[in-house]
């Protein structure tokens, strides 16, 4: 419906009330209706749940079509990312929001600052979510307050012109609200457990769920020791326990991208259960690291399982964990993303130790020849040395290729004595077109940085610190933060508009008319930042 469409719509019903509603004016509500597109979170689900599978659908036609986002902590974190996306690429496509489990442990719960290993609170996560998209309709709602304002002016002024290009713009306005990919971990708990929160989740907005193949209460970060997996039936209920929680809410095509950390997972807490020789639970006990034994070597509480005929002793450790072969990991995790796809996921998630295309890619062969159309979300994370991984991939080739290297210390490349160097140059620019490059070689449909806003608001706060309580004292924050909002136009150096006084203007006349007491007037020292 058209802008003028909902004020002709408006008109009508308050005409309808026998001058009861007279002192409602039919604009300011169909204003108020523009702002407020999404009424629930449902709503954006199934909004973003469209956006996300065409641009799927994109990708698999050509892999240029790769979609990016940063992990946000923050409602206004995620806000600003995407009024800057707009501002300096005039349109969302392809650019998401991505929530971290592991930001959410180390920054929203209560407990304070946690590890990510699943001990916050669940209920956090629907929260972040919905905290998200409050801030991110609030930046709609700002967009369109200056957009009504500016075509009240040209209204003013005669300019018809104006006007036309104005309604047209409202009438074709871009909203800030994109898909998130949330952190779902392990699933806090059981199936149920899994089902319960993916629907808060999805209610908050999530059209998109990741959730990892690790035991829900030994879960660990994946850049992290220790992880322990489950074997794949575990792991399949939780993945149709978030597909039942989607189609209950009515978002048959939400997301479920499932996770696999067995590439550096070398341990298991279950046995799985086997019913037929070949079948999934048997392939997964097939990994495990066993000793054959007799019946003269059994031990006092030992536990036996019977491979190709044979009696063996899985290895147990004091934590009552089994361990698999070492080496194994690649093989388990290209049957953990099969076994996935072919039960009700869409997306792959692969965690692992480097950001090495070569590596994912090979990986991303073997699923290939059972699901063709395997893609990817893929982590390009700050766990990672990139500078470091990506001068000794270069040193690596150079020395394949017969390449001089004497100038060069492959342990020590890090230094900043190697910065000006062709070495370094030459990594650069792996790094500058590794999400080009990888979603091309290795199948990755969506990259995303998990905690990048974590280490830049330590970045920035560390520079204005150092700044302001040392000799530069005021100039530390003028030099470098204000005087840079004003040359940059970043929006909220008008940080009275952008935390919502002009929107709460406009309300208090529609409200009460010439008797509204408005905060934006001349005396508003926002004025001072007036473009």
């Amino acid at each position: 419906m058209s802008y003028q469409e909902q004020i002709n719509r408006t008109g009508q019903i308050i005409q309808s009330h026998d001058g009861r509603w007279d002192g409602i004016n039919a604009e300011s509500v169909a204003r108020m209706q523009v702002q407020n597109r999404f009424r629930t979170g449902l709503d954006i689900a199934r909004y973003t749940a469209k956006i996300m599978r065409g641009d799927m659908a994109a990708y698999d036609a050509d892999p240029a079509n790769y979609t990016q986002s940063l992990g946000c902590w923050h409602g206004f974190i995620g806000q600003q990312k995407l009024i800057s996306i707009k501002k300096h690429f005039g349109s969302t496509k392809g650019r998401y929001l991505y929530l971290s489990g592991w930001m959410v442990a180390a920054l929203r719960s209560e407990f304070g600052p946690l590890p990510d290993q699943s001990m916050h609170e669940k209920t956090s996560v629907p929260a972040l979510i919905e905290e998200l998209y409050t801030f991110l309709k609030q930046a709609d709602a700002r967009e369109l307050g200056m957009l009504f304002r500016d075509l009240d002016k040209a209204r003013e002024t005669g300019d018809r012109l104006e006007e036309q290009r104005l309604l047209h713009a409202i009438d074709n306005y871009e909203t800030h609200v994109v898909p998130i990919i949330a952190d779902i971990d392990a699933g806090f708990g059981n199936a149920e457990a899994t089902y319960l929160l993916a629907k808060k989740m999805i209610e908050a907005g999530a059209c998109a769920l990741q959730i990892e193949n690790q035991v829900s209460d030994e879960k660990q970060c994946g850049h992290q020791d220790g992880k322990v997996t489950v074997p794949h039936e575990d792991f399949l209920a939780k993945i149709r326990a978030c597909r039942y929680a989607f189609m209950e809410l009515g978002i048959d095509d939400g997301i479920i991208v499932a996770r696999t950390d067995s590439l550096g997972a070398g341990l298991t807490k279950q046995i799985a259960y086997v019913r037929e020789a070949g079948d999934i639970g048997d392939q997964y006990n097939s990994f495990l690291d066993c000793d054959e034994v007799s019946a003269a070597d059994l031990g006092h509480g030992d536990v036996l399982i019977s491979r190709d005929g044979k009696l063996m002793r899985p290895k147990r450790l004091p934590s009552n964990l089994y361990q698999f072969r070492p080496g194994t990991g690649e093989d388990r995790c290209v049957l953990d993303c099969i076994t996935s796809l072919q039960n009700g996921a869409d997306l792959l998630w692969i965690e692992t130790e480097k950001p090495h295309i070569e590596q994912i890619a090979g990986m991303v062969d073997r699923i290939r020849e059972a699901v063709p159309n395997a893609k990817l979300v893929y982590n390009n994370s700050p766990s990672f040395n990139w500078t470091l991984n990506f001068r000794q991939q270069v040193y690596d080739r150079w020395i394949e290729e017969g390449k001089d290297v004497s100038a060069y210390d492959r342990a020590k490349l890090m230094s900043v004595d190697y910065d000006g160097t062709e070495l370094a140059q030459e990594a650069d620019e792996r790094i500058r077109t590794f999400q080009r490059d990888a979603s091309k070689r290795a199948g990755i449909f969506h990259h995303l940085i998990t905690l990048p806003t974590y280490h830049t608001a330590a970045l920035s706060t560390d520079n204005l610190a150092k700044e302001y309580f040392g000799e530069a004292g005021m100039l530390g924050y003028v030099l470098g933060v204000q005087r840079q909002e004003i040359r940059q136009g970043i929006a909220c150096v008008k940080h009275q508009n952008m935390a919502g006084s002009d929107i709460g203007d406009d309300h208090k006349e529609y409200f009460a008319g010439e008797a509204a007491l408005k905060a934006g007037g001349k005396d508003n020292t926002m004025n001072q930042f007036a473009a």
